[in-house]
């Protein structure tokens, strides 16, 4: 299929642009071609067989499928099967090792104290000086949310160390609404997540793009920067396209702001290394923010072996060349964005714009999938009018 004669390109072959390519090729009936200038689809979620041991790795940190949309949920069954893994995180300060989120084991390891779940709001509200209606005075930026959520010595352990990290900035410069994606529970429970459904697919994520893009109407272009083609496409061909929009626009405003990630892997000589599969690393002395140790995703396939991958995970300034992967969502960027979105949307008329890069959103996995399946249906619905 020449690139001059396409009806249908996609512009990314993660979870975003395959689910519109397999839609195309499944609903419309329609050849679409699928390009992205990386080696492997799959985007960010990318996993693969360690050569060296056979354990399944995510080459760009741990990915956990959870959702609460059935819609994403029933979608995304017709091309896995699920395990029943339960993802829990554990924390590291000084060096003592607690359950994240904040829930009623961390406050009372952490003060050895006994709380029950019905003193812990009281208790949290004391360490807070939550006093009055918190409504009146709302927090003005992260430090000042996180404090009135689980106090400041909390606070000051687990959150303002890994957030300084994560960001590479002072949590009083952030926006209040990142912390809110972090639950605090008053009971025992630890599971990272609430959702309904979570698991790890059973096959890993690699086959789940497998999946998605093995239709015959679909053409796959891996090591394809859509620069390089750009000039040969026909301008009735309509493209979905899934990268940056600054990038994409020459950087004509300036760059959108981002933060990366880099990762140092190695295979330790023990069979369980830190025994469980993400570890954080609260203090601010410590340079990485994550452990991994992906063996543990997988518990339903055995000991796999006397070795074990762990990766440490760094959070990285971006700049232009390395991979963006949390948009910085002050109001200055979303206003440089929509600038961009403008811009694309005079110079690429036929081009719709999504996914966690298109957006300039931090979605997780299930809001992608989401994405998609609405701006595809409201594709094909416009294309009936």
């Amino acid at each position: 299929m020449e690139f001059e004669r396409l009806e249908y390109l996609v512009v990314g072959a993660g979870l975003w642009g395959s689910v519109i390519a397999e839609r195309i090729a499944t609903v419309l009936e329609k050849p679409v071609r699928v390009i992205d200038r990386r080696s492997h689809v799959g985007g960010n979620c990318h996993s693969y067989r360690d050569p060296r041991t056979g354990i399944e790795c995510h080459a760009y940190g741990t990915h956990i499928f959870h959702t609460a949309i059935p819609e994403v949920w029933d979608y995304i069954g017709n091309f896995t099967d699920f395990t029943t893994y339960r993802h829990k995180v554990l924390t590291e300060y000084k060096g003592h090792v607690y359950p994240m989120p904040i829930s009623l084991a961390t406050i009372n390891n952490f003060y050895d104290i006994n709380l029950k779940p019905w003193e812990v709001e009281a208790f949290i509200a004391k360490e807070s000086g939550r006093t009055g209606n918190v409504s009146e005075n709302p927090p003005s930026n992260l430090e000042e949310k996180a404090i009135s959520l689980i106090g400041r010595p909390l606070y000051e352990a687990f959150i303002k160390g890994y957030t300084q990290k994560q960001w590479e900035k002072d949590p009083k410069e952030l926006p209040p609404e990142i912390i809110t994606r972090l639950p605090v529970r008053t009971n025992y429970n630890i599971d990272y997540f609430n959702d309904p459904w979570q698991g790890m697919p059973v096959k890993g994520y690699a086959a789940i793009f497998n999946r998605l893009l093995d239709d015959e109407k679909i053409e796959v272009s891996l090591g394809v920067d859509f620069k390089s083609i750009a000039s040969k496409i026909s301008k009735t061909c309509r493209i979905f396209y899934s990268g940056t929009l600054d990038e994409l626009c020459d950087y004509k405003f300036g760059p959108l702001e981002w933060r990366s990630l880099r990762f140092e892997q190695s295979v330790e000589p023990h069979p369980d290394v830190q025994g469980t599969s993400v570890l954080n690393n609260a203090d601010l002395e410590t340079p990485w923010t994550r452990t991994h140790e992906f063996k543990h995703l997988h518990p339903e396939r055995g000991p796999q072996g006397e070795s074990s991958v762990v990766s440490k995970e760094f959070p990285d300034s971006f700049e232009i060349g390395k991979i963006p992967y949390y948009p910085i969502e002050t109001q200055e960027n979303k206003n440089l964005h929509k600038k961009y979105k403008d811009m694309v949307a005079e110079t690429y008329p036929s081009m719709i714009v999504g996914g966690r890069l298109g957006d300039y959103k931090y979605f997780d996995m299930d809001r992608t999938i989401e994405n998609a399946l609405h701006a595809f249906e409201k594709f094909a619905k416009d294309l009936t009018r």
